[in-house]
């Protein structure tokens, strides 16, 4: 969607109570053309928008139909998977062009959205973007730049900060039960698995476990190969994938979680082959609130506007 930088972009972030949506606050904050003119959030009602300063704002609890009837330029979903719907509903039923960045499950797989991790992908003049979930984001960041010599399921273990559990209380983010801790979950077909298995069309096996840190994910990949390669093979590739990606870094030792924790961007490294040279593993650590969510989201909609898709996004 082009745009005339005279003109501020209107935004609407409907789940802005949550992790996800106090980073989009944060980003927009900084940015120069989207202006956010709805934060829709049912406790916070009347409060002042913390993190916002271009305007006074105040929290709002706004229905689906006030938000489609609202007509901004920009629409941010921010909400637990099986929510999006009823404002989409509303908003496609008054034919409105505004753009959407859902960042839910819940458009992953429908063929009339446009499924985007940014690096792999390009938004350009997209109304109906879905945004990759934080751990297949890791995923696919340490397995696309392989897809074609790949050979059989890929293997992925994933641990995860407990703010990937959301604000609502559960086992995932009970501070107790994950004291001194690491729980398992979801030891199969999780939903982050058949993402990735069907966006990169390669079969994905994938067990994620939740942590007694705030926020990040540490990802660790098993890969078959088709035939052998060498270390230096395997890192050109992935350096070759990502060079023009400046929040991709691709280094030779493991990242860590206490690497990515608050930084935008992603870490794809500790690169080791086996003897015969055709049994990979590879680690991404990313922030699953930043890259893993907020500020892929924020990449997304930049690019469906034509700006630059790391406005107001500060990197190193």
């Amino acid at each position: 969607m082009s745009h005339s930088n005279s003109q501020p972009i209107s935004v609407a972030l409907i789940g802005a109570r949550g992790y996800v949506g106090e980073e989009l606050i944060r980003l927009l904050n900084q940015h120069p053309v989207f202006e956010l003119a709805l934060a829709v959030s049912r406790s916070k009602q009347g409060q002042a928008v913390n993190g916002y300063s271009n305007n006074t704002l105040y929290y709002q609890d706004a229905t689906p139909a006030q938000v489609a009837e609202g007509n901004y330029d920009l629409i941010f979903l921010a909400l637990p998977n099986g929510l999006a719907q009823s404002y989409v509903t509303e908003i496609d039923r008054l034919s409105s062009q505004s753009v959407i960045v859902d960042l839910s499950a819940d458009y992953r797989f429908d063929k009339s959205w446009y499924y985007s991790l940014p690096e792999l992908s390009q938004t350009t003049d997209q109304i109906r973007i879905s945004n990759p979930g934080c751990y297949a984001t890791a995923m696919q960041l340490s397995l696309a730049p392989l897809t074609p010599v790949i050979d059989g399921a890929a293997h992925c273990f994933g641990v995860s900060g407990y703010s990937g559990a959301g604000t609502n209380p559960s086992d995932k983010n009970n501070l107790e039960l994950l004291k001194d801790n690491l729980i398992p979950y979801q030891l199969s077909e999780h939903l982050h698995e058949k993402e990735v298995s069907h966006h990169l069309d390669t079969d994905v096996k994938f067990t994620p476990h939740v942590a007694s840190f705030f926020r990040g994910i540490s990802m660790t990949t098993h890969i078959s190969l088709q035939q052998p390669m060498t270390l230096e093979e395997v890192i050109e590739k992935f350096k070759k994938l990502y060079q023009h990606h400046p929040l991709i870094e691709v280094r030779e030792t493991i990242p860590l979680v206490k690497d990515i924790q608050g930084k935008v961007g992603a870490i794809v490294g500790g690169f080791k082959l086996d003897k015969s040279g055709c049994h990979l593993v590879v680690c991404c650590a990313l922030d699953n609130l930043l890259k893993g969510a907020a500020v892929q989201a924020l990449q997304n909609a930049n690019q469906a506007f034509n700006l630059n898709s790391l406005e107001a996004i500060n990197y190193d």
